[in-house]
């Protein structure tokens, strides 16, 4: 046992159970909490994770989690801010009650767990890793209320690196392009139906214009997110680390010199 603690949201499935089967896999004691307990089991039964099931979008949820990890190990070294979720479309679209659920799960809900585990990490000279996206990067089109979300998370981090990194506390965030996790699938299935293909036809044609031309695949996160927590990224910090097979990198103004893309231009 390395003796760290980590908290991990969203770890009953994707990115977050990949991140908690490699920590635990480590010799991390992890700490997994999200809504629904069968996901959580689940991967609680894999790796030994110690599961609270907790909706930390609400501050009674991120308390329990918070406290019940306190109890359980009496110490806190590291949290990975994995949870959120998604709501499809342009501004005039999009309904105040959905931009309100989005910014208070996706970036309300982390400042309020950074809020009440940052005494507990700071005692630990601890590490925080955000789980953003490149949507935080780059703006497509019906993706307002996530990526304002996922952008703003990207500066809290940023914040809480400026503020606390003289305490000794790290915070960086990576930001994952397409990845083959259940969200991603039903995203490719809706996709592939209206294109009439099949969902892995949807990720080759999602990724046809990225450098490395698939998804990422959760444990690629995963491995990013376990060395930013790691000793071995003692002076990282404030970082905003693409996970994306370099799709950030591709310039949209050569797309049409390729052979692969069609553009409609009416």
């Amino acid at each position: 046992m390395t003796g760290r603690v980590v908290l991990v949201t969203g770890g009953g499935t994707g990115i977050g159970a990949a991140v908690a089967a490699q920590l635990a896999g480590a010799g991390d004691r992890v700490v997994i909490c999200g809504r629904r307990e069968a996901p959580l089991r689940a991967v609680a039964e894999k790796t030994g994770a110690h599961v609270v099931v907790a909706d930390v979008s609400e501050a009674e949820g991120v308390g329990r989690v918070v406290d019940e990890t306190m109890a359980s190990f009496e110490r806190l070294d590291g949290l990975v801010l994995n949870h959120g979720i998604i709501h499809v479309g342009r501004v005039d679209e999009v309904t105040p009650e959905q931009w309100e659920e989005t910014i208070r799960v996706n970036l309300t809900s982390p400042f309020l767990l950074v809020r009440a585990a940052l005494p507990h990490l700071l005692a630990a000279r601890g590490s925080v890793v955000a789980v953003s996206s490149v949507a935080a990067l780059r703006a497509a089109d019906g993706m307002a209320p996530y990526s304002a979300s996922k952008a703003g998370l990207l500066l809290l981090t940023q914040s809480l690196a400026v503020d606390h990194g003289r305490d000794g506390l790290r915070a960086n965030a990576v930001c994952p392009g397409w990845t083959a996790t259940e969200m991603g699938d039903m995203e490719m299935t809706e996709l592939g139906t209206e294109r009439g293909i099949s969902t892995e036809d949807a990720y080759r044609l999602a990724t046809a214009v990225v450098p490395q031309r698939r998804p990422a695949q959760p444990e690629e996160v995963a491995a990013t997110i376990a060395w930013l927590l790691s000793d071995a990224a003692s002076y990282v910090n404030g970082v905003v680390l693409p996970v994306d097979g370099g799709s950030c990198v591709v310039d949209p103004g050569t797309l049409a010199l390729d052979p692969r893309v069609s553009i409609d231009i009416s």
